[in-house]
């Protein structure tokens, strides 16, 4: 039997579960394979998750300081 494995959705979440920070698109990118990740995030607020955003400033490739979007799981 093959084994199923996690969609985006469920790595997203698991990641914010896990990485209290949040998660940038970069983030999602390189430890989950997401390229959407407004678009799991909004997957995940219609499935009930309470998800809140907010801009961070990182710096680039270029060591320039830029603003990213992260989100991370309201706290209960």
């Amino acid at each position: 039997m093959k084994e199923k494995r996690p969609t985006q959705r469920q790595r997203i979440l698991k990641f914010m579960q896990t990485h209290k920070r949040g998660i940038t698109a970069l983030q999602a990118i390189n430890s989950c394979g997401c390229l959407d990740l407004a678009g799991c995030i909004r997957d995940l607020k219609e499935d009930g998750y309470a998800i809140e955003s907010e801009f961070i400033s990182v710096r680039n490739r270029f060591n320039e300081k830029t603003h990213v979007k992260q989100y991370r799981l309201k706290e209960k």
